[in-house]
């Protein structure tokens, strides 16, 4: 049994006291995660909840005529399956893996019984909801006030932190589709970046060159996600 916990790789199980976790970790398995996969779909009953650690889950509104618009991205930071203790359990959007890796899972059952309990998993849990609300309004705000340069520099960023990565593999129509626009607007503003020298782009993968100068093409959101993501 593991005396180490606190150095996970998701932040929320490395806060919990040994006690908890020692409790969890039983019903804690690995599972890896392939680019793509689709954890849930929205209406679905969330049977397993998933910590990841070095993986990056996108949460999404799909409309009626199959348009996507993130409305949440997930990292070693957070949780994916929040309903589980906050509602009936099902799913409002569909969550897909953006950035493949790994990640630990449990079963819904057994994690709405320890956060029942009442203890700090309940709390750090409570926090972590209220980092989500904060998460959705501020890009309700960004994709309504902000350039989709901006917006894209603001994603790359956040993307990058909860990676830890330079290189992140990710697609022009992915990114076009997390962003909610058209590819053709992506593609604009992904070569005004690369034009810039902040960013190079190839098929299928975007390394990030100058974080700095990425940071200053980046809307004040990302500050706001930033601290929001860190906040202890």
């Amino acid at each position: 049994m593991s005396q180490n916990h606190s150095h996970s790789a998701n932040r929320l199980l490395a806060a919990l006291p040994e006690i908890e976790y020692q409790r969890l970790e039983p019903y804690l398995t690995p599972a890896s995660m392939t680019l793509g996969t689709v954890l849930y779909e929205a209406s679905e009953k969330i049977e397993t909840v998933y910590f990841p650690n070095t993986a990056l889950i996108s949460v999404v509104n799909i409309l009626s005529d199959g348009l996507t618009t993130e409305i949440g991205i997930i990292g070693g930071t957070g949780i994916v399956g929040l309903p589980v203790i906050l509602s009936n359990g099902y799913s409002a959007n569909r969550a897909i893996v953006q950035v493949p890796d790994h990640a630990l899972k449990i079963s819904a059952i057994v994690l709405k019984r320890e956060f029942d309990r009442g203890e700090e998993l309940q709390r750090v849990l409570l926090n972590y909801t209220q980092t989500r609300l904060n998460e959705t309004a501020q890009i309700a705000v960004c994709n309504r006030h902000h350039t989709i340069e901006e917006r894209l520099a603001r994603w790359l960023l956040t993307v990058q932190d909860l990676t830890q990565s330079n290189e992140l593999p990710l697609t022009q129509e992915f990114i076009s589709n997390m962003l909610g626009v058209r590819r053709s607007g992506v593609t604009i503003a992904a070569g005004i970046l690369q034009s810039a020298g902040l960013i190079r782009y190839s098929r299928g993968k975007i390394t990030i060159l100058t974080r700095s100068a990425l940071e200053n093409s980046a809307c004040e959101c990302y500050g706001l996600f930033r601290d929001n993501f860190y906040r202890e």
